[in-house]
């Protein structure tokens, strides 16, 4: 096929199924994430299974001169075939009040999951416009939707992410440009091991009682939207569990 598909945060999670699904399905690919081990692991066995091209980076989002650096680097010929952002990296850290908020958990939110994505997407943009297609995947949340308590940064960062993505359409509508905002509900991935920092017991009490999402539903999703006909976009998806009602309410066994 030869099209290159960019993924950050793809070490794990959505961003590694997302990798494996368009893998699988011919697409070469750019990943970019913090563990550079996870990556080569990730690569080598996409490259053996799917007989596809994979280049991967070291990357924390939140350094902009990296992001750069990154996107500045990597070929003409990559640049030309380019046909997909998925932006993915992504966390929550911590839940609390605002008044018991940690500011170091703050900025962190606000770095990656806002500030990396704007960072990503300053330096893609140009490519796509240049190429004359293009497609951008902005991972949302439940939360970019509804407010949840304790969840105050968290959601506010992913309400940015859902204004972003409209902002995006307004401004590349004219360029043939798709943006889709993809709204996870709950998901079993690393997400809540990060949330409470390494505490397993918390991190699994999170899916108790209920069957959540996996990564590779939102993958199959994101694989979806990408492959519709030129004339078609879906805009903004919302992905829930079955027994998820909204971002607080559960159907629990």
């Amino acid at each position: 096929m030869g099209s290159f598909v960019f993924i950050t945060g793809a070490s794990s999670g959505f961003g590694e199924a997302c990798a494996e699904i368009f893998a699988s399905q011919g697409y070469n690919l750019v990943l970019v994430a913090r563990r550079k081990d996870r990556l080569i692991e990730l690569s080598k066995r996409l490259e053996r299974n799917y007989d596809i091209e994979a280049i991967i980076n070291e990357l924390d989002v939140r350094d902009e001169m990296a992001v750069s650096k990154v996107v500045h680097n990597l070929s003409d010929r990559v640049k030309s075939q380019l046909q997909i952002l998925i932006n993915n990296a992504g966390l929550a850290a911590g839940r609390a009040s605002i008044e018991s908020g940690l500011t170091s958990d703050w900025n962190q939110m606000i770095d990656t999951n806002l500030k990396g994505l704007l960072y990503v997407s300053q330096q893609i943009i140009p490519i796509f416009k240049k190429n004359g297609f293009g497609h951008i995947f902005n991972i949302s949340s439940i939360a970019g939707k509804e407010v949840y308590s304790n969840g105050n940064v968290y959601c506010a960062t992913k309400h940015a992410v859902d204004s972003l993505s409209k902002a995006m359409r307004l401004e590349l509508v004219e360029f043939g440009i798709k943006v889709t905002n993809i709204a996870p509900g709950a998901a079993e991935t690393e997400f809540s091991l990060v949330r409470f920092k390494g505490n397993q017991i918390n991190a699994d009490s999170v899916y108790d009682g209920y069957n959540p999402l996996q990564a590779i539903d939102i993958a199959e999703t994101i694989y979806f939207a990408a492959t519709r006909p030129k004339h078609v976009t879906l805009n903004d998806i919302v992905i829930m569990p079955t027994d998820q009602a909204n971002s607080t309410v559960f159907h629990k066994k």
